[in-house]
């Protein structure tokens, strides 16, 4: 009986989570595995798509003849077993379709698009082939780039069989490679052969006692051999021609750490932190899927607890995964474990160029990397054997990706916690509300870190309230306090964090005439002035224009700049402060590729004294020298309508305070606010989270918000306002045909921002607690918003959303 693939395929335009059944070629059965990717003939038109097998079989339900598959794109499966389980449940919590999530698990270089080339058949007339093939050769064909008359003509060449439609398919993942040495002879032939050379070619002699100590069955990559024998390439070359050594292809790994790191031990843990590695390692030795919440205050050594909690686990034969929120953290974590674990740490995160990525998932697929760190997607690692899973400030927004599958990293760290039975350590100086509410439910385990690693006192908080400056100073980024405070710290070359929620030079332009806000086109948002490029921008969708300086609506030449952002601030500062040198944090200062590494480097090695950013800047960085931080602003997110402001702002205020005093010389903190009466304000001066997390449950459970109730947020957007209203209003009527009367619909109504990209943006939030059949509504809702998505109309779910803007 011919051998069945079970085929997950890509097709954009109409998913499934059902595969389809292949024919496996006679030359390929028994070759092609579960979780390789293929190329197969999918619909009427034969077109080439690519696909994933997710099962094999002697049998099928088809009734018709099967298509065979057409090619492999693998010669190893790329998903295992784990990952595999693991899309299947993502795909359902998440209302993603498995292919999707798939996707989403591999690194960029193993995506792979199939080109299409259209080119004639037979000859044309010199009409259509001036029409159709300007250029006389094969042309692409993109149907979303040709206008409509192209495409009818072409398909009309193609019904009469005169054109056809080529594809082709490149694997994008390319291995780098270096020339590889490996001796030809036995060590007596080539340590006689060296004796005889000595005298007239002695670097050849040389080479030959190299080859001669090497081992029999290593290749080593030439350029080693060239510097460990001291001879040149030409020398290498010449013991080639004369059958000495054989060249041969070696692949390298491109390397990610592009600095050396000087090697740590374990350091002293204080009774805290033992107690907390203690309950750690009895869940790494007794192989329990527990979840632990470690809550420390900024600088209670919460990563000494997670190396040595690492150790233990790599201590038993297992592996670890450690997760950190953004980019700009991971440069110093990354060199912080790697400087206790050495090569058997590998790096996964986004700023790594796409061939650095490709051999960093490799070294871990293959079980040569036993440590990860990395960003949110690397919680799909293909690690095998976890012996511990670590995410620290497990708070942070960014692990919750933005769009389809919209998945929550901490969601699948604690499924893969579930799957190797091996704990999960959630790490925080202010833990989420979800968090901690589990916690106090005792789901999970609650370790506490009150007090700094090193005893230094936490750093002196002080409010400034900028009402009463703007009375007496008018309208200035910087209080006199914090001026005098920023002085002092120069005068005794210490340094300084300030940071400024809001990137580019100022917030928006405005006629003073006419009250003229210059807008985005295609967002229904306000440009932004950057005066590095001399440009407004939008930070939606990237438009791009110059600056103007005579209003488009009145004439007149009073525009003027509104608002602050980290650029105007510099600006500011370096006419203050002339002699200080100044570093800027932000997604405009760190586009390039590893800006953020080269960034924290300069400021630790004391080439600055002030670091300003926007809150990239606000986690997790250890500076002994930093004795005073600023923020210029402490109200960017109170004033959002999102029931999570308030926490947001507690959280950002309480990371970026703890910057400050984490060595011996003591901190201080001040904090610029239009609202000091504020309780997340008020509690964030005195670092009182359990406090703060009463004060802000009590307000979810008057609102009827999480942790109290669950979310799920369903977005419709299309280019014409009425066509998404309209979609809205009738999900909404699904809902609440399908939903129980317990369920709490808000909407639907326009978001916060109504239009981005051109696109209007219609919302409904549900909010419930137990609700059986949300999930087969929800799917109905998706599959029923496949057909309206080929005219532009798109339709997202997002399970427990991080704001409902």
């Amino acid at each position: 009986m011919a051998q069945i693939g079970q085929i997950l395929v890509d097709v954009p335009t109409m998913q499934t989570n059902d595969p389809y059944s292949y024919a496996i070629p006679t030359e390929l059965e028994h070759q092609v595995q579960v979780g390789m990717r293929v190329i197969v003939p999918f619909g009427r038109g034969h077109r080439l798509v690519s696909g994933v097998v997710v099962g094999l079989s002697d049998v099928t339900s088809f009734d018709g003849k099967l298509k065979p598959i057409e090619t492999v794109l693998d010669l190893a499966p790329v998903l295992n077993t784990e990952l595999r389980q693991l899309a299947d449940w993502l795909a359902t919590t998440t209302y993603a379709f498995r292919i999707t999530c798939i996707q989403t698990m591999l690194p960029n270089l193993l995506k792979t698009q199939p080109k299409r080339q259209v080119q004639p058949t037979t000859t044309l007339t010199p009409a259509e082939m001036a029409t159709y093939f300007p250029e006389g050769a094969p042309r692409d064909f993109d149907a979303t780039k040709l206008d409509d008359a192209t495409v009818a003509g072409l398909l009309k060449l193609q019904r009469a069989g005169k054109v056809e439609v080529v594809y082709e398919v490149k694997d994008k993942a390319a291995a780098k490679t270096t020339t590889g040495i490996a001796p030809a002879l036995t060590p007596a032939k080539l340590q006689e052969i060296a004796d005889k050379v000595a005298k007239r070619a002695p670097k050849q002699a040389e080479l030959l006692v190299y080859l001669a100590q090497m081992p029999a069955d290593k290749v080593v990559a030439q350029a080693a051999v060239a510097k460990k024998a001291g001879v040149t390439p030409a020398v290498i070359a010449t013991a080639a021609d004369k059958g000495w050594l054989t060249k041969s292809t070696l692949e390298v790994y491109r390397d990610p750490f592009h600095q050396p790191v000087t090697p740590t031990r374990a350091l002293k843990l204080n009774p805290e932190q033992q107690v907390a590695v203690d309950r750690i390692t009895q869940a790494i030795d007794g192989q329990q899927s527990k979840n632990f919440l470690v809550e420390g205050v900024t600088g209670s050594g919460k990563t000494e607890v997670y190396l040595q909690s690492i150790a233990q686990a790599l201590q038993q034969g297992r592996t670890a995964l450690m997760l950190v929120p953004e980019i700009a953290l991971t440069p110093q974590m990354v060199n912080r474990v790697k400087a206790r674990f050495g090569q058997r740490v590998a790096v996964l995160h986004s700023g790594l160029s796409k061939g650095e990525q490709y051999d960093e998932w490799r070294r871990i697929d293959r079980g040569e990397a036993t440590v990860v760190v990395g960003a949110r997607s690397a919680v799909f690692a293909p690690v095998e054997n976890l012996g511990i899973i670590i995410m620290d400030e497990e708070h942070e927004s960014s692990y919750k990706q933005d769009e389809n599958p919209r998945y929550h990293a901490r969601d699948v760290a604690l499924w893969r916690g579930q799957y190797h039975h091996c704990p999960v350590v959630l790490g925080s100086a202010t833990p989420s509300l979800e968090t901690r509410a589990r916690a106090a439910k005792g789901l999970y385990t609650r370790l506490v870190l009150s007090k700094r690693a090193k005893a230094q006192p936490m750093p002196t908080v002080h409010i400034v309230d900028m009402r009463e400056q703007l009375k007496q100073q008018g309208d200035s980024d910087f209080s006199e306090p914090l001026m005098t405070a920023i002085q002092e710290r120069l005068d005794r070359h210490e340094q300084i964090v300030l940071m400024l929620n809001r990137r580019g030079y100022s917030s928006f332009v405005m006629c003073r005439d006419c009250g003229f806000v210059l807008k985005c086109p295609n967002c229904d948002i306000s440009l932004t002035l950057h005066m590095d490029t001399h440009s407004m921008k939008c930070h939606y969708c990237g438009h791009e224009e110059a600056i103007p300086h005579v209003c488009p609506n009145c004439h007149s030449k009073k525009i003027r700049y509104y608002g602050t952002g980290t650029q105007k601030v510099q600006q500011a500062l370096e006419k203050l402060l002339p002699t200080a040198k100044i570093l800027r944090m932000d997604v405009d200062s760190t586009r390039r590729k590893g800006a953020h590494e080269r960034i924290l480097r300069q400021f630790g090695e004391h080439k600055a004294d002030i670091l300003l950013g926007t809150q990239m800047i606000a986690k997790g960085l250890d500076f002994p020298n930093v004795t005073l931080v600023g923020v210029l602003n402490a109200d960017t997110a109170l004033g959002l309508p999102d029931f999570r402001a308030s926490e947001r702002t507690f959280q950002l205020l309480t990371q970026v305070s703890g910057r400050a005093g984490r060595a011996t010389k003591p901190g201080e903190v001040y904090i610029q606010t239009f609202n000091p009466d504020h309780y997340a304000i008020q509690l964030a001066q005195s670092q009182d989270y359990e406090r703060f997390f009463v004060t802000e449950m009590h307000m979810r459970h008057q609102g009827n918000y999480p942790p109290y109730y669950f979310a799920v947020q369903l977005t419709a957007s299309h280019e014409e306002e009425a066509v998404a209203a309209k979609a809205m209003f009738q999900i909404v009527a699904a809902l609440k045909q399908g939903l129980s009367k317990d369920a709490i619909i808000l909407g639907p109504t326009p978001k916060a921002i109504a239009r981005v990209k051109r696109k209007y943006y219609y919302q409904v939030v549900i909010k419930y607690k137990q609700e059986p059949q949300l999930r087969p509504v929800l799917e109905q809702i998706r599959q029923a918003a496949q057909v309206p998505a080929r005219h532009g109309l798109s339709v997202t779910i997002d399970s427990e959303p991080m704001n409902f803007m």
